[in-house]
């Protein structure tokens, strides 16, 4: 029932709708989202989803509004007021403050013929033709629709006013949501051991680096600090099995030449989308020929980013 309450939704999106958008987009002001029962808990999750996608947006609960809490409300505010009848009495009192104020109203309302509807600049209309609790009386499929379309309306600003995922990772700097926009491969390898070795580097003193190092490799470099190539534990593996006498060996024997790097400045999703394509668990850090350091796919499980 919620699903084709959602179905349903499709034919309210038209140029009322689109007008709506427009009005919100330019208007200066913020969007006050006031709302009574159930539909107050909507309206707290669509003020969340606004601010978070860079749309200043403030909650106010209807009762409370009517008793001294509608200071907040500035001149240049726009308030949408969400109710499914659009008769309650908290809200009838709510308009008809707001209309004193002077304030733009807009009524997503489940009833276009109702109170609100009548009194309220724009409309968004999320009029469903049951519930889906077994009396058609616990705010399900309308409380539902409600959330649907403010989600629609914040996407649609997003869209307007551009907000990337640069914009996002703003307002989103924790968790591993976080850090999936902004943790870079450069601040962890920071962090990491630099093992590294020169052509001429005996396998004994190879073997040492890499397990000083506990990144499962070591990078051959020149006197510039320049990326030759990688030595990882499994070349050394590989190596003991071909040859009985290891003495006289040295990186430059056994080292694979070209190998893949990341600029620093990468994002760490990146680093792991790179290292999961060519199936490595280690990736060079390398700001052009530069060695700056090492990442190991256990890093990316620490931080959460896989």
């Amino acid at each position: 029932m919620e699903a084709a309450a959602i179905n349903g939704l499709e034919s309210y999106v038209d140029s009322s709708f689109v007008q709506l958008v427009e009005a919100i987009h330019g208007n200066k002001g913020r969007l006050v989202i006031s709302g009574i029962g159930k539909s107050a808990i909507i309206a707290q999750k669509i003020v969340a989803t606004f601010n978070s996608t860079g749309s200043a947006a403030i909650y106010l609960h209807a009762a409370d509004a009517i008793h001294g809490d509608s200071g907040i409300i500035h001149p240049e505010d726009m308030v949408m007021i969400i109710s499914k009848s659009g008769e309650s009495p908290e809200i009838k009192n709510l308009v008809q403050l707001i209309k004193q104020f002077g304030n733009p109203i807009i009524g997503m309302v489940g009833n276009t013929s109702s109170y609100l509807a009548q009194h309220s600049n724009h409309i968004i209309n999320t009029t469903i033709t049951q519930e889906a609790c077994i009396n058609n009386l616990a705010p399900t499929s309308s409380t539902t629709a409600q959330m649907v379309m403010g989600d629609l309306l914040a996407i649609c600003l997003m869209e307007l006013n551009q907000f990337d995922a640069t914009h996002f990772a703003k307002f989103h700097p924790g968790g591993n949501l976080g850090k999936r926009l902004t943790l870079t491969a450069g601040s962890i390898a920071q962090v990491n051991a630099k093992p590294c070795v020169q052509k001429s580097t005996s396998i004994k003193e190879v073997i040492i680096d890499i397990s000083k190092g506990r990144l499962g490799a070591t990078v051959v470099t020149n006197e510039q600090e320049n990326v030759l190539g990688i030595i990882t534990d499994g070349d050394i593996r590989r190596m003991l099995e071909q040859h009985s006498n290891i003495q006289d060996l040295t990186a430059a024997n056994i080292y694979h030449t070209g190998p893949i790097t990341i600029a620093p400045n990468a994002l760490a999703v990146e680093a792991l989308s790179l290292m999961e394509q060519k199936d490595i668990s280690q990736l060079i850090v390398a700001e052009g020929q530069k060695y700056i350091g090492m990442i190991h796919i256990h890093d990316l499980m620490k931080e959460g980013i896989l």
